[in-house]
């Protein structure tokens, strides 16, 4: 039986295309109402929209660049005076340039944290007094193979994800007692699309580490955060569940 997730606002950071648009999709085919958002690219998000919105649920598109405070605030307002809550929250947003850790500049170190870190941390203190209050809650973030283990020239994405795994961690611990569950998923490589000039090589050496031979496709990824988001995942908490075809274990 697919789980319910009816009475519930999801919202989606990074959601216009790839990962973020297949959790968009299975929450709302769950019965969840959903904000999809994208940094700049309404085309995208709108479209999603539309297919959640054709799976019978109630849909904000809010656009802005969510490693920006101003903007979560924005979102929040937004999406309480449509919705009057926000209780399961999916960290997606991200961005993974890469670049030698001795050509990287102040201004791309920070902005990698910017999105990739302090988003998460904006938006968990925008919706948990929301979670809080109503007693339940649920909180995921997408973390990433590599970026655990560490991978050369993405030393700035290393270390926002690790902090997001940390983040995570302690949430889980602090918030276990209000009924809010956190929870991080690492991604191995997924079939997404992306500039295949520059990340074909670095995809063919991740699927060369994948024992069953192949990208993950978004799907897999999507129907684990429905499960996390549901109350059959209230006792999971504090977890990173890797998605990655056994690549790590």
């Amino acid at each position: 039986m697919t789980t319910s997730l009816r009475g519930h606002v999801a919202l989606v950071t990074g959601s216009g295309r790839n990962i973020g648009r297949a959790i968009v999709l299975e929450l709302a085919s769950r019965g969840a109402d959903i904000v999809v958002n994208t940094r700049e690219s309404k085309a995208e998000a709108e479209a999603v929209a539309g297919e959640a919105r054709a799976l019978g649920v109630r849909v904000l598109v809010s656009i802005g660049d969510v490693g920006r405070r101003e903007t979560i605030r924005r979102i929040a307002d937004e999406a309480l005076a449509q919705f009057g809550k926000v209780d399961i929250l999916v960290n997606n947003a991200a961005i993974r340039p890469h670049g030698p850790f001795l050509e990287i500049s102040d201004e791309e170190w920070h902005r990698v944290i910017d999105v990739d870190l302090h988003s998460a941390y904006y938006a968990c203190k925008a919706f948990l007094p929301g979670m809080v209050a109503q007693g339940w809650g649920r909180i995921i973030n997408l973390t990433g193979m590599n970026a655990i283990w560490g991978t050369a020239n993405r030393p700035h994405v290393a270390a926002a994800k690790h902090g997001l795994w940390g983040l995570t961690k302690a949430l889980a611990r602090e918030f276990g007692p209000k009924g809010i569950t956190v929870n991080a998923v690492s991604p191995g490589p997924i079939d997404t699309a992306r500039d295949e000039a520059t990340m074909s090589p670095h995809i063919r050496a991740q699927v060369s580490l994948v024992p069953m031979g192949r990208q993950g496709d978004p799907r897999e990824i999507a129907t684990l955060c429905a499960y996390l988001a549901s109350d059959e995942a209230a006792f999971l908490s504090g977890q990173m569940i890797g998605v990655n075809g056994a690549a790590s274990t």
